[in-house]
Order: C-alpha cells, then sequence, then structure tokens
C-alpha cells in the first residue's frame, strides 16, 4: 500500500509538471515575434554615441640647411638667403635635426537627437604643437608640447542642406583633396592650412554636386601685423568675416571644384594719432582636382591672389603713406600650385609630390612690407619643392620614409615688392621618418 502511495504521487508530479511547461512553452510564432522584437531594438539609433580616435606620432627631421619653420624645426616652410661672414662662408649652410611627437593627436565624434528635423553631430579634436613660438631669447617660452585645439564643430544636417559652425578647416584647405606627404608641412606653402571659426552652409543641388558658402574669421593662422598692430588685430578690427563659396562635383572616383573669397581687414584703428578707417580688401581663386581608384591616387590643386598670408602662404600686403601722414594698404600677389601622386596599396604605397609658389609683387610706392618671404632688402622670388614617400602599413601601423628638397630664390626687394637683382638660388634636403599608430 505505501509502494503504492508513493507511486502514485511520483506519477501525479510527473503529469502536472509537463501540464505546467506545455502551458509555459511558447509557441514558434511567438518566438518569431520576440526576436523580431529584440531585433528592431537593437537596430533602432541610439540618441546619443560617441567614439574617440586618433594616433600616437612621431618624426625624426634631418635638415641640410638653416630654414624658415614653426614648432622646434618640425614645420619647415622655405629655406634662408644666403648670409656670408666675415671669411665668406655661408652662415646658414648649416644643418640640424630634431625629433618630436608633439602632433600626436586625441579626438571625438558625437552625434545626438535629432534638431528641427535634422540629424544632430559633432567633433573636438585636439594635438600637442601649441600656439606659440619658441622665443629664443627668454628661456621657457612658447607653448610647442601643449594641447591646442584644432577642430570643435556642430552639424545640423537635413537631407540636402548642413550648417556647420565652430572651428574647422579654412574652406579652401579641401579635406579630400590635399598632398598626403609624410611631413606634417601637409604642402603648406602650396596649398592653404590652417583652421578658422566660421559658419559653413553646405547645399546639394544633385546628389554629385554641392554648394558650400562660408563666413570665417582668422584665429590661429592670420594676416601679417601692421606697424603699432597686435597679433591678430588686422582681424579683430574688421566688422565682416571673409566670405568664402565653393561649389564641388563628387563621385566614387573623381572630386574637382573651384572657389573664390573675398577678405577686408583693418591692420589698424589708429594711424599718424589720428582714428584710421584704411583697410586692406583682397580676392583668392582656387581649383581642384582628384581622381581615386583601387590602384592610384592623383590630386592637383592651385591657388592665386592677394593677401595669402593667412593660409601659412607667401605675401601679405604693403604700406603706403598718404598726404595725412597716415598708411593706407594694398595686398601683395601670390600664385601657387602642387601635385601629388601615390599609390593606393592598402600594404605599400610610394608617392611623389611637386609643388611651385610666386611672388608677384604690389603696386610701386609703398613704404612698409608687411609679408611671408622678405628679410630686409631681400624678398623671395619662387620656391619650388619636391619630395619621394613609401607609406608602410600594417593594420593601424604606419611607417613613412620621406626625403623632400625645397628650393627658394632670393633677389634685391624692388618698387613693386619684387626680387630683382643679385639672385641667389638655395636649397634645403630635408630626410626624415614618420611612424603613427592609430586608434
Amino acid at each position: 500500500m505505501k509502494k503504492s502511495t508513493v507511486l502514485l504521487g511520483i506519477v501525479s508530479s510527473l503529469f502536472f509538471s509537463n501540464l505546467l511547461l506545455a502551458q509555459e512553452t511558447p509557441s514558434n510564432e511567438d518566438l518569431l515575434k520576440r526576436i523580431e522584437a529584440l531585433e528592431a531594438e537593437k537596430a533602432k539609433p541610439k540618441e546619443w554615441d560617441a567614439s574617440f580616435y586618433g594616433w600616437v606620432r612621431t618624426e625624426y627631421n634631418f635638415d641640410s640647411r638653416q630654414s624658415a619653420y614653426s614648432r622646434e624645426m618640425h614645420l619647415n616652410l622655405y629655406p634662408f638667403d644666403e648670409k656670408l661672414d666675415a671669411n665668406g662662408k655661408d652662415i646658414n649652410a648649416t644643418g640640424g635635426s630634431n625629433f618630436l611627437a608633439i602632433t600626436s593627436r586625441v579626438g571625438i565624434r558625437f552625434k545626438g537627437p535629432d534638431v528641427w528635423g535634422a540629424k544632430a553631430s559633432g567633433n573636438i579634436e585636439a594635438d600637442f604643437f601649441g600656439n606659440t613660438e619658441l622665443n629664443k631669447s627668454s628661456a621657457g617660452s612658447g607653448s610647442t608640447g601643449l594641447m591646442r585645439l584644432r577642430h570643435a564643430t556642430a552639424t545640423l544636417a537635413w537631407p540636402k542642406t548642413a550648417v556647420t559652425f565652430g572651428q574647422t578647416w579654412y574652406p579652401s584647405f579641401v579635406a579630400d583633396v590635399f598632398p598626403g606627404v609624410a611631413n606634417f608641412n601637409t604642402g603648406i606653402l602650396f596649398n592653404p592650412f590652417g583652421w578658422a571659426g566660421q559658419i559653413k552652409v553646405a547645399q546639394k543641388l544633385t546628389p554629385e554636386l554641392t554648394l558650400s558658402l562660408v563666413a570665417y574669421k582668422d584665429r590661429e593662422f592670420q594676416t601679417a601685423n601692421a606697424t603699432g598692430a597686435s597679433v591678430n588685430s588686422a582681424t579683430f578690427n574688421s566688422s565682416i568675416p571673409t566670405f568664402h563659396g565653393q561649389l564641388q562635383y563628387k563621385t566614387k572616383t573623381v572630386t574637382t571644384g573651384f572657389g573664390a573669397e573675398y577678405q577686408s581687414l583693418k591692420p589698424v584703428i589708429e594711424s599718424a594719432g589720428l582714428v584710421s578707417n584704411e583697410k586692406v580688401n583682397s580676392e583668392m581663386f582656387f581649383g581642384y582636382f582628384k581622381y581615386a581608384n583601387d590602384k592610384i591616387i592623383t590630386k592637383l590643386y592651385g591657388i592665386t591672389g592677394g593677401n595669402l598670408h593667412h593660409l601659412v602662404m607667401l605675401g601679405g600686403f604693403a604700406g603706403y603713406t598718404e598726404p595725412n601722414g597716415q598708411e593706407s594698404y594694398k595686398p601683395t600677389k601670390t600664385s601657387a600650385f602642387w601635385v601629388d601622386v601615390a599609390s593606393a596599396n592598402s600594404k605599400v604605397a610610394p608617392g611623389v609630390f611637386f609643388g611651385y609658389t610666386k611672388n608677384s609683387g604690389v603696386d610701386a610706392g609703398f613704404k612698409n612690407l608687411y609679408v611671408r618671404g622678405a628679410s630686409g632688402a631681400r624678398v623671395l622670388d619662387d620656391v619650388w619643392r619636391a619630395s619621394a614617400r613609401v607609406d608602410f602599413k600594417q593594420n593601424k601601423f604606419n611607417i613613412s620614409p620621406e626625403i623632400e628638397y625645397t628650393a627658394a630664390t632670393w633677389g634685391d626687394l624692388n618698387a613693386q615688392g619684387k626680387a630683382q637683382n643679385n639672385m641667389k638660388d638655395v636649397g634645403n634636403l630635408r630626410a626624415m621618418v614618420r611612424v603613427m599608430y592609430s586608434f
């Protein structure tokens, strides 16, 4: 009897357990609905998202000649003119080298909820290049090695219109079409370079054609200083920003475009003890082309205009004495072009670069010359640069040796701000190795 009771209890427990399991086990239809709900939740865009990026970058540079540079020889511009000592030897025919990691970089990209129907995103980026140069007569001066703001932007993007505001590249620096050189100079003197506070409106006219309008103010790189002016005062004193327009056509393999700028700066507010309303007004025009496929990348760029100093190029403006003793201003004219051809191989990619720039002077009769590329009574006529590199790439690691030669022609300054008589050709050979590890 006892055994029968126990057996009956076990059988009853098994029966009710199976009954409950049958009730709890979902059907195939329920399982599919649950899976679809989970997939939909997973695919749902995040309201907020952020991603970090950057790199550790180290460069070793060797130069055969003294050159105009920025940040402890890191960014070379052009070789200095001949400077003879009492024995007739050229003091500037002396080399140098340096080992720096100040262009290491960190940034964050982020996006948030839509704003007025537009996709909202932003970007903040910094490196350690600093903002001021070492003062050779003051120990511990300069900000080389300290963090420097590069980009700080927010963008609202609708299907055909995008508005960007903050600090980012000068609009004449085309992010899709710039020299692929290993050197941090990024083709400087031949290609515009730098960042500016701005507002940009980009309108898609077709899927391939975009019109961009930009209003910006110089910041880190700016025009030259007139007598009695402080750093960047010409921009601060101006009541209007620089206006830029650009039309770009872009497909999978081709990017091409052209643009123009108008800039009106006010170098000083006081001249000869009187209120000054004198301005330096200038225009600039540029065009570019890029062709890229899975084997080759070819890029071309050309630019011409007045007062290109703020783009880290040759030139600036000249000062003229008016009958009342005040100084008026006119821009000097500069032209430049470059070409860069490189392999698109993902492992070993050789490349070559050539750039040329010409000082075309200014109207005669100036008293002062506020330009890049002049030294006393001597001025640059032209500068050209040729370089060859090889990028060795493995995942996020990159080693790039490069040989670069920069040649400059100096001459006596004439009445039009050009080089004339006693012409002298000088050159600097730079050998470098760049190592980068990106994340």
